[in-house]
């Protein structure tokens, strides 16, 4: 039997191409779907799991203007100098956890990883631009030889019929108009005698809860300043119960400098500079012990036998609160060293000139001074600061909201509802206005 030719099978032909591209389109709109609803249930589970570390940022992270975290609108940005905590690694180039500021959300952190490629390609812009000025300069040489369609004088002609020439108009560069970058990094280090540039990573490990170091009015070791400095210890033991952790360092935490312990190149010269016997084993462990109670964010206050300075703490690992006990008149500490006797007004001068090295430190150097004319007064003004940093460092959690077995909440009491509407909720809540 004579078969008919099949007509329009050239239009067939195309709709079915047509038809396998929309369906191609679909499936992969399905997967980018699919990934962020289980990216969202992930950062919804991390709500409820523990700090696992904390860092201090050494750039400077702007995720609003190019966000491609793994749920659009929940990059965390972040400065120089501000401390995250981390709940979790989710995959090579993100992490989940908030920056320790009250009111600040938990979202996705770019890893090292991650930052170090939005390095380079900050690099390979900046090369690119320079190579646009040069040839920008370039062109502009040769603007006496050769004819320019762009900027040239504009020509018009007036009421009396004369030609009026107008100045070119400027012409937008990559100078003029500027514009933000993603990554922002500090001021690079030069070491040795050779100008090598130190590299600086993105993130120092410190612990999850900054531990409180009080320093002064004077020296560690005698009457007036461990007094005043019990005072205060007492006072805030009452005040934070159940949340705080006081504890004696008599090691000399000065000698953790970040990396060196880890060095064994330098550990025989830091023994031979420690001057007071400690072992550097003691130290190690000291340090060790100090980031494992800081795991249960409780405050950490450390009575440091060692520390009478808050440059002796400035190269570790610790990134403390420093809080500067002041006694603005020397007169005033004077008069408190006789009223203990013999025994310590013989050291009148070396706790004096203690108390002057304190007083000349920039303030940049402290993060609370108590200058307050009595002690009561000076454990108010502490206490409502860590107040502060404690509300920064606990966020409140969802009310009425659990974690169910497979990562969703719900509310008790609530009938699930189905997987686009689960969706559609959380992701409203991430997404910024």
């Amino acid at each position: 039997m004579y078969a008919m030719p099949r007509q329009n099978s050239g239009e067939s032909g195309e709709f079915s191409g047509r038809s396998s591209e929309l369906s191609l389109d679909e499936e992969r709109e399905h997967f980018r779907r699919d990934t962020e609803r289980q990216a969202l249930f992930q950062l919804e589970k991390a709500r409820t799991k523990p700090v696992v570390f904390a860092v201090k940022t050494n750039v400077a992270f702007d995720g609003s203007l190019d966000d491609d975290s793994p749920v659009h609108g929940s990059a965390v940005s972040f400065g120089m100098g501000d401390y995250l905590h981390v709940m979790e690694r989710y995959d090579p180039n993100w992490w989940i956890g908030r920056r320790v500021q009250e009111g600040c959300e938990i979202g996705f952190i770019p890893s090292p990883a991650k930052l170090e490629n939005l390095r380079i390609q900050l690099a390979q812009n900046k090369t690119a631009k320079v190579y646009a000025n040069k040839t920008q300069n370039a062109s502009a040489k040769m603007g006496g030889f050769m004819h320019k369609k762009e900027g040239a004088p504009k020509v018009t002609i007036n009421e009396d019929g004369e030609e009026v020439t107008s100045p070119p108009e400027p012409v937008e560069t990559a100078e003029t108009t500027g514009g933000g970058s993603t990554l922002v990094e500090g001021k690079q280090k030069k070491k040795g005698l050779l100008g090598k540039v130190e590299t600086v990573p993105p993130y120092d490990v410190v612990p999850s809860m900054r531990p409180v170091v009080i320093i002064g009015p004077s020296l560690k070791g005698y009457e007036v300043t461990d007094m005043m400095q019990k005072a205060l210890f007492d006072h805030l033991k009452r005040k934070f119960e159940g949340r705080i952790i006081i504890t004696r360092v008599s090691a000399d935490i000065s000698l953790a400098k970040k990396n060196a312990l880890n060095n064994p190149k330098k550990n025989a010269l830091i023994e031979r500079n420690n001057a007071r016997g400690s072992n550097l084993v003691d130290v190690q462990n000291e340090i060790e012990r100090i980031f494992e109670l800081s795991k249960s964010l409780q405050l950490v206050v450390l009575d440091c036998d060692t520390i009478n300075h808050p440059s002796q703490l400035l190269k570790t690992s610790l990134n403390p609160i420093l809080v500067y006990l002041q006694i603005s008149s020397p007169k005033v500490l004077q008069r408190l060293v006789k009223s203990r006797g013999k025994s310590q007004t013989k050291n009148m001068n070396v706790q004096m000139v203690a108390a002057e090295k304190l007083a000349q430190c920039p303030l940049e150097m402290w993060d609370i001074i108590l200058h307050e004319n009595s002690l009561e007064e000076a454990s108010d003004h502490l206490c409502g600061w860590l107040e502060e940093y404690w509300a920064a460092a606990h966020p409140p959690q969802p009310a009425g909201i659990e974690v169910s077995k497979i990562g969703q909440r719900q509310r008790p009491g609530q009938r699930p509802s189905n997987e686009d509407e689960e969706y559609r909720r959380m992701r409203d809540r991430y997404e910024e206005e």
